[in-house]
């Protein structure tokens, strides 16, 4: 079997798993939801400006994503699982089929929460959209790299529920700002030369964090 069709074969246990399951589904729209209405009630009549939004924005993401993308590991874990995976299945191969359902997942939630934004946020207007498509797109591999590869190394722990965010938010802080400060100039319809040295810092933070990743999961999952 081709490196290809073994990572989609991961890929296809997960998503029949979570259609089946649909914990992260869930938990991903629960927290949006929750996330949304709270921020709402908050705000009342008032507008806030692009800078507020777009850290709203990516506060709700970042929330959402780290309630549903840790059970990833965790799930196999619980499964009794992961035993079997180790037995059958390559490290990189495993890590690269789990990337691949966190960044779909992500890429759902933040295209979700775009949606839900635009429709409850009347300054939530998208006045530069390749700024902010390329920002969601590289802020989600961001994002779903860092959760994967924090979710095998608390996948193991007793106290998984606190060591998440403990682990994930220092990790997460200049993905955060800077998907923050490209997204108040997709706003404002800042030019894109004016994003360039933001896309630079995501480009490099996602490969840092995939390549890292690849060459930490051996040790981790084995250990």
């Amino acid at each position: 079997m081709s490196v290809r069709a073994q990572i989609g074969a991961v890929v296809v246990k997960d998503v029949r798993s979570e259609v089946r399951n649909r914990y992260a589904i869930n938990a991903l729209v629960m927290f949006v939801v929750t996330a949304v209405a709270t921020i709402l009630f908050a705000l009342r009549s008032e507008q806030p400006g692009p800078a507020t939004l777009a850290g709203m924005y990516w506060v709700v993401i970042f929330f959402s994503a780290m309630s549903g993308l840790a059970r990833i590991f965790v799930s196999e874990e619980e499964r009794g699982t992961a035993l079997t995976l180790q037995l059958t299945t390559s490290p990189g191969i495993l890590f690269a089929g789990k990337l691949a359902v966190n960044t779909g997942l992500t890429l759902l939630l933040t295209l979700s929460v775009s949606a839900l934004y635009i429709v409850t946020f009347p300054g939530f207007v998208i006045r530069s959209p390749d700024i902010f498509a390329l920002t969601v797109l590289l802020g989600s591999i961001g994002f779903s790299a860092s959760a994967t590869i924090l979710a095998a190394i608390i996948a193991k722990a007793n106290s998984r529920g606190t060591l998440y965010p403990v682990l994930s938010f220092p990790i997460l802080i200049p993905l955060l700002m800077t998907v923050m400060n490209a997204t108040e100039k997709a706003l404002e319809g800042a030019a894109f030369i004016e994003a360039v040295g933001d896309m630079q810092v995501l480009v490099g933070y996602c490969l840092i964090m995939i390549a890292g990743s690849f060459l930490l999961f051996d040790y981790v999952w084995n250990d």
